[in-house]
């Protein structure tokens, strides 16, 4: 095991994929002779050179295209957006090509793809670079969707969306970059898509959360543990095209209650989402409705103390719990 940032850890998934397999390739903007704007692919460029390393303009819509038709001819194409919001731009090629090919042709042509793109508020970027758009791709048949919270699934995920066949969003979030973590140094360490985290075991509420909010949910854990006795089970799916809705069922018929906690819109979001199937397969088990957390139903503001309050913390998911409880008016 080694400690690296976030960032290391995708960059390490990145070169240790180039060196294993030729058909791999890198796309995007900056990507190359800058790096990447999050320095994910920093060195690259110089270790395999400009064919597999490409630098490209500033086309999204361009750039995934590229990678649709890169993916088609047998190539493992792995493009990079700078952040999620531009990934509106290439919304057609995403949904319309690399997500329905394998559909369209009868399944004679796979789009090996993966789109890695960050996301996220606290940072000061404005409402075009700092939203949470996991939902969108959530919604759509034919695309894998991953949103790692951890250094060490961040690099196991990405590894395994390189070597899967199907066209793949890979989510990052841009406040994890610099988060440390343990990571497996085996160039075989891959994290199945379709399987949950379990970060911590409880028996009294079960809190699922999604990528930077599955750090969020332990602290807020930590602190209801400490202060209020209340013992919380906190699961990260780590994917949501394949959810592994068996792990978050059996931990709601443990603990019958759940807490639903994202950094996304609140409406057709996925706390949405999952609510809904929490409620449809576990509803005999719940003795509280389930609850949900998300940020702000607006666009992220630019000032600072407007963008903190605008996503969760660990107040609003600790009171989202003790609320399940009943055990609200108790602090």
């Amino acid at each position: 095991m080694s400690e690296l940032r976030y960032r290391d850890a995708l960059g390490a998934a990145l070169r240790e994929e180039l060196h294993r397999d030729e058909r791999v390739l890198l796309m995007g903007e900056d990507i190359g002779v800058f790096g990447g704007a999050f320095k994910v692919t920093a060195g690259l460029l110089e270790e395999f050179g400009e064919r597999r390393v490409r630098d490209t303009p500033i086309s999204e819509n361009t750039i995934v295209g590229m990678g649709v038709g890169a993916a088609m001819s047998g190539l493992r194409p792995v493009v990079e957006l700078m952040t999620i919001n531009f990934s509106l731009l290439a919304f057609d090629q995403i949904v319309n090509h690399a997500a329905h090919i394998h559909y369209m042709f009868g399944g004679q042509v796979r789009v090996p793809l993966v789109v890695r793109m960050p996301q996220g508020a606290g940072h000061q970027l404005g409402p075009t670079h700092s939203h949470c758009l996991e939902a969108l791709f959530l919604h759509v048949p034919g695309l894998l969707v991953a949103v790692p919270a951890t250094a060490a699934d961040a690099k196991g995920l990405l590894k395994s969306a390189i070597r899967d066949d199907n066209p793949v969003i890979f989510i990052e979030h841009e406040s994890l970059y610099g988060v440390r973590g343990e990571v497996p140094d085996s160039e075989e360490h891959l994290v199945d898509f379709g399987r949950a985290r379990v970060s911590r075991e409880g028996s009294d509420v079960t809190i699922v959360a999604v990528s930077r909010m599955a750090l969020t949910a332990e602290r807020a854990a930590a602190v209801l543990a400490d202060e209020h006795g209340v013992q919380a089970e906190v699961i990260d799916p780590r994917t949501l095209r394949p959810l592994d809705l068996d792990t978050i069922l059996a931990s709601v018929r443990k603990t019958n209650r759940c807490v639903i906690v994202e950094e996304g819109w609140p409406h057709g979001g996925v706390g949405a989402n999952l609510a809904a199937l929490v409620c449809e397969q576990a509803f005999d088990d719940l003795d509280a409705p389930v609850a949900r957390v998300s940020g702000a139903d607006v666009p992220m503001p630019y000032s600072k103390p407007l963008e903190d309050i605008a996503y969760p913390h660990e107040p609003q998911i600790v009171d989202a719990a003790l609320q399940t409880l009943g055990a609200a008016g108790s602090r």
